[in-house]
């Protein structure tokens, strides 16, 4: 746990023998997220890489979401604003 300061592992890589890689990641849940750049970059590098796709020098390019696509099609309760 994380009051015992055990490590929290949120992404992982792995490259088979064969060849065949895989990512994991924990981050995908919480819908806001997508809004960080480094955070999208993160997940778009790693596809490109288990595809075997050249990953360019500064991350897979993205537009960054509106607030109000972030908000689209949500379940759980907004935060109110500051």
């Amino acid at each position: 746990s994380m009051e015992r300061g055990e490590i929290q592992h949120v992404a992982w890589a792995y490259e088979r023998p064969n060849g065949g890689r895989g990512f994991g990641f924990t981050g995908g849940h919480f819908h806001r997220n997508w809004g960080h750049d480094d955070f999208r970059t993160l997940v778009l590098n790693a596809i490109a890489w288990c595809a075997k796709a050249e990953v360019p020098e500064d991350g897979v390019p993205s537009d960054k979401p509106t607030e109000a696509e972030l908000e689209e099609n949500q379940d759980y309760p907004k935060p109110e604003k500051k």
